[in-house]
């Protein structure tokens, strides 16, 4: 058996930029393309979606419009619970995969944790709850979209309320339709719906979730790290477990199944998908890219030195681990960016090594791209780090 091949950083920052759509060559035409490059865009924060999107556009100008008809009118993409118990925008088609690989484990917790809480509380029992979510489905098929207080006029058991974690320090008082919603999401049948303001709102509609096959879960796992490593590989096991949220026995029989070669890193062994080993050319040229807070290339893996030095982390990473506003330079991180008031987009270099005038230059079209598409909307990220709070003060 011979030698494993090695991928240094300098490759796997080209694959990055091929796949990851964002060297100039490989611009997407349509957000369903950018979402099927990624696998996954993360939807925790409304407006990433957007901004992931309009980042790989070959036109940008038809970010807005083009995402909000893929998400609410064709339903070609739709937003819903995916891997680590996150909000995710997926292409419709990958639903099922995403349900059976790691919600169907992490909805029977929260049916059940939801339980316990009612039971705790002396709220009433299980038989009641199932009355509740019959009709609520029954009310949001009626409706096509609905928010939950549209839902409690049809029914009104979903605006009683109950004490969690009664004496504790995080007590707290819930309303059935808060929990019973969000468990209904993760159990793959409800997903979030068009938005009450605009594509920066986090105040959601719901709708019944897209029918889809019951699909094998081991077999689901495989066919989402097939899809993972050719997106993001190579990477390593540690990645993958943390991207995915699965066990490391989970990780392995996927890796086996899909037969995933393994290459060396300079972090340790890693993997791409079979067939992948090949050496992947420079794109055409340089690049460079304003990607959002939690955009799912600054996040896709857990071992970023590669593309992000350590030092940098204080400042683009509030203290959860998400990450902020990112300013890229030819596959790494460089820098950071925010909006201001008035609405300027500014940035600030971090990482001056290697970035020249033709960086800079680059990275001032970014930014004026940016800014062309976005217009008079100001964004404000939800999870705010310490250099975007900065410039945007500034």
């Amino acid at each position: 058996m011979g030698a494993q091949r090695y991928i240094g950083v300098a490759e796997r920052r080209a694959r990055l930029g091929l796949r990851q759509r964002l060297a100039g060559s490989a611009g997407a035409a349509t957000p369903e393309e950018v979402a099927g490059s990624l696998v996954a865009l993360h939807g925790t924060d409304p407006a990433t979606v957007y901004l992931a999107v309009g980042a790989r556009l070959a036109d940008p100008a038809k970010t807005v419009a083009e995402t909000g008809r893929a998400l609410y009118e064709d339903r070609s993409l739709v937003r819903m619970h995916g891997m680590r118990h996150t909000v995710f925008v997926f292409p419709t088609a990958l639903t099922a995969v995403v349900h059976a690989s790691t919600g169907l484990a992490v909805a029977a917790k929260e049916r059940a944790g939801l339980l316990k809480h009612m039971a705790a509380a002396g709220a009433p029992d299980a038989a009641w709850l199932k009355e509740v979510e019959e009709s609520t489905l029954a009310a949001l098929a009626r409706r096509g979209q609905a928010t939950a207080a549209e839902l409690a006029q049809d029914e009104p058991r979903l605006r009683e309320q109950f004490v969690y974690g009664a004496g504790k320090s995080y007590e707290g008082l819930h309303t059935v339709s808060t929990r019973l919603l969000r468990v209904l999401g993760v159990e793959g049948k409800v997903v979030r719906g068009r938005p009450l303001g605009s594509w920066t709102s986090g105040q959601f509609r719901w709708a019944v979730a897209p029918e889809h096959p019951e699909l094998d879960a081991a077999e689901a796992q495989a066919e989402l790290l097939r899809r993972w490593l050719a997106a993001c590989g190579p990477a390593t096991e540690a990645d993958l477990k943390w991207w995915t949220g699965w066990r490391v026995t989970e990780v392995r029989r996927a890796l086996a199944a899909i037969g995933a070669q393994p290459v060396e890193l300079d972090e340790g062994p890693g993997y791409v998908a079979e067939g992948d080993v090949a050496p992947v050319p420079e794109p055409d040229a340089p690049w460079a890219a304003l990607l959002p807070a939690l955009d799912p290339t600054a996040m896709g893996w857990q071992q970023r030195d590669w593309y992000l030095a350590p030092e940098l982390r204080p400042l683009l990473f509030d203290r959860s681990g998400n990450v902020g506003p990112t300013v890229w330079w030819n596959g790494r991180v460089v820098g950071g960016w925010a909006q201001r008031t008035d609405g300027e987009i500014t940035w600030r270099i971090l990482d001056g090594q290697g970035v020249g005038r033709e960086a800079l230059a680059a990275i001032e079209t970014e930014a004026e791209r940016l800014s062309g598409w976005v217009g008079t909307t100001r964004i404000t990220p939800r999870f705010r780090t310490p250099l975007e709070k900065e410039l945007a003060a500034g």
